[in-house]
């Protein structure tokens, strides 16, 4: 895999450690600013937010621009969100700082994806994607942990400042590794939007809210859960969430490289044993070793379908694939958001702490549906009584040539 690939991880590191840190340090935050915890969450809302609206926004505007000098524009603004949020005296200027850092969020990693993929060979791809998204996985595993650890000892602005830092290097690594990469002749904002006619386009785009939303209905209340039904201490909560980062880092690999060999296979395996074992997590959430295994495996699965969805995503949208990917990003934080909504109804119904694991198998479970029918449509049409017609057209107009 190319070197440039690796300043593409670290960006995508500081960008994952940004986005779930703030979780872990929302009642220090809340603390200084004199708000409520409530309120303090409108800091990772409003991150979401941004990174659903400023995924397409940032790449429209990026189209007239090379794709290596908008990856480090993208950094840039990245870089001063979270020096930003560091320095805000208010919590309304920390809301606006979080908001300018997701900006860079959506766009970075669709247009990343489209730079990673034309790195390598055809039949690597995916594995080139996955290579990126590994820095975003082991975010969760060492960069949010740690973070959180930082701001918990010596101030949560020191870990903004440290996360605006990881900017600088991921900024430094793209401006000398990545290769001057133009933007591709001929493609126009109005190409880059003809790829939502595409029905295999949205189609995958709904299985990536359905797919990963299903990860995000058991994860969001994963606190609730081990505590009140598993029987785990608060502080355990933390190396659970290790747990599930490590196995995002395992299937995030696994399904790069198996998506590059079967892409829609993957997508079946992955999605059908996600489906299972959140079903399954209904049962196991009782018992704490069970439960544990059970939260690796969500992570695993979850984060397997991931390469393989934005390898579809590029695949159908081939020749304007850049705005595309970006909105797939955005869908990915969509799913986030119904999940997490879905499961707080169900607990809210009284259906207990457990409840999201079956929200989130009937997502997972919808999305594998979605898969058998984007591929049954494409098997249709590339099917021989579709294609007949223009090769008889085509032998019949040059038999005058052989004549």
């Amino acid at each position: 895999m190319p070197l440039a690939l690796l300043a593409l991880a670290i960006g995508a590191f500081g960008i994952g450690t940004t986005e779930f840190v703030i979780m872990g340090l929302l009642p220090e935050v809340a603390g200084d600013f004199g708000v409520s915890i409530p309120t303090a969450g409108f800091l990772v809302t409003g991150y979401a937010l941004g990174v659903m609206f400023g995924a397409p926004l940032m790449t429209v505007l990026g189209t007239k621009v090379p794709r290596k000098r908008m990856l480090m524009l993208l950094m840039g603004l990245f870089i001063v969100g979270n020096l930003l949020s560091a320095v805000a005296p208010t919590f309304s200027v920390m809301l606006i700082g979080r908001v300018v850092a997701s900006l860079a969020h959506g766009a970075f990693f669709g247009i990343g994806s489209v730079v990673a993929a034309d790195l390598v060979a055809p039949d690597r791809k995916a594995g080139a994607i996955a290579m990126m998204f590994t820095g975003l996985t082991v975010a969760n595993v060492v960069g949010v942990p740690l973070g959180t650890l930082i701001g918990q000892s010596a101030g949560w602005r020191v870990t903004f400042t440290a996360v605006a830092a990881l900017g600088v290097l991921g900024l430094a690594g793209i401006a000398k590794l990545v290769p001057d990469m133009p933007r591709p002749e001929g493609v126009r904002l109005r190409h880059e939007l003809a790829a939502f006619k595409n029905v295999q386009v949205l189609l995958a785009m709904l299985m990536t809210v359905l797919g990963f939303g299903g990860v995000f209905a058991a994860i969001t209340y994963i606190a609730p859960m081990m505590t009140h039904v598993a029987g785990f201490a608060d502080g355990s909560v933390t190396w659970l969430l290790v747990l599930f980062g490590l196995g995002m880092v395992v299937g995030n690999l696994v399904g790069g490289r198996f998506a590059d060999r079967a892409l829609m296979p993957m997508l079946y395996v992955s999605l059908g044993a996600l489906a299972v074992v959140l079903a399954l997590f209904t049962v196991t959430a009782h018992n704490k070793i069970a439960a544990a295994v059970t939260i690796t495996l969500i992570g695993a699965l979850g984060f397997a379908s991931v390469p393989p969805l934005q390898k579809r995503v590029l695949d159908q949208a081939h020749g304007a694939p850049t705005l595309a990917s970006a909105v797939n990003i955005g869908a990915f934080n969509m799913g986030n958001a119904l999940s997490a909504w879905l499961g707080g109804l169900v607990i809210s119904a009284g259906l207990g702490y457990t409840a999201p694991n079956w929200v989130g198998a009937v997502l997972a479970a919808a999305a594998l549906l979605l898969a058998i029918l984007s591929a049954a449509l494409e098997r249709r049409a590339d099917s021989p009584a579709t294609v007949e017609a223009e090769p008889v057209q085509s032998s019949k107009q040059r038999a005058p040539v052989h004549n």
